[in-house]
């Protein structure tokens, strides 16, 4: 006879808190995304609770889209996450292997060092610096290389690799399985889940790329990322420049423009690619790390 769980009245209570907690978080984006898809007459009047769009038009989209800048700062955010991303996961992945080697010489030096380049960051000043002394400035691989390597991440990996079961690994190394081959086929398929967490954390800084664009990226306009052009739109409030040079010569659209849904639109835009990119992770994170592995 299978006895049926209770549902106490503590976890109801818990159950309740964490619906509230989530619904103040996805109806805010909700209601930003409702009044980004309603026409500019129908999302002023909307609420602040309001989650479907009111007469839904693309206006908003089409002149934010217009913005003659905007779609380069898109490509340009693209190509420094994704690069960015495959050179953290590639430096990140080798060198938390190699930390992990039971008879690697200076390993305490090594991680000790790390640690104190991870508690006392040298500061802006420094790096700075080191790229315009190697001439980088302007260039996308100044923001990609600044941050190749992220200490605390690469800590989450060495406990990770650490966790493979060195059964396994002694086999393989019986088989004639030589480090590059162990680390591609036993030590990346049963960390998967490790994988995939620091993938997503290093995509979201990388695609949230702010401080050293604004700093490294200043020689032309088209060199900007999306982060810039959406403070620049939504906290600088530039009123102006959000209507492209395309609407600025159409009167209707000056005239039709709801700022606040603008803005909107170009959160959106912002968030979305990040969004997409969840449910592909998250499914590592229901698996086990050592699923389908030997079992001591």
């Amino acid at each position: 006879m299978v006895m049926k769980k209770r549902f106490s009245i503590s976890q109801f209570i818990m159950a309740i808190m964490m619906i509230i907690l989530t619904l103040t978080m996805i109806i805010p984006i909700m209601n930003i995304a409702a009044k980004s898809f309603s026409s500019p007459e129908s999302s002023r009047s909307m609420s602040g609770l309001r989650i479907i769009p009111k007469d839904f038009d693309l206006f908003n989209y089409k002149i934010v889209f217009s913005h003659p800048i905007l779609v380069p700062a898109i490509i340009n955010s693209v190509i420094i996450t994704v690069v960015g991303t495959f050179i953290n996961i590639l430096l990140t992945t080798t060198a938390a292997y190699v930390l992990t080697r039971p008879k690697l010489t200076l390993k305490r030096p090594l991680m000790v060092f790390f640690i104190i380049m991870m508690l006392f960051d040298p500061g802006t000043v420094p790096e700075y610096l080191v790229v315009q002394k190697i001439g980088l400035m302007g260039s996308k691989w100044a923001v990609i290389l600044a941050t190749a390597v992220n200490v605390y991440y690469l800590i989450i990996m060495m406990r990770y690799f650490e966790a493979v079961p060195q059964s396994i690994v002694e086999a393989s190394v019986i088989d004639g399985c030589g480090n590059m081959r162990s680390l591609t086929s036993i030590y990346l398929p049963l960390a998967k889940s490790g994988v995939a967490t620091i993938t997503m954390f290093y995509a979201v800084v990388r695609w949230n790329e702010y401080f050293r664009a604004t700093i490294y990226l200043t020689r032309k306009s088209t060199d900007s990322v999306l982060q810039v052009i959406l403070r620049q739109f939504v906290v600088l409030g530039d009123t102006v420049s959000i209507l492209g040079q395309q609407a600025l010569f159409d009167y209707n659209a000056i005239a039709r423009a709801d700022y606040a849904a603008l803005k909107g639109a170009t959160i959106m835009v912002a968030i979305i690619p990040i969004l997409i990119l969840y449910p592909f992770v998250l499914k590592f994170y229901a698996k086990d790390a050592l699923a389908g592995g030997i079992k001591e």
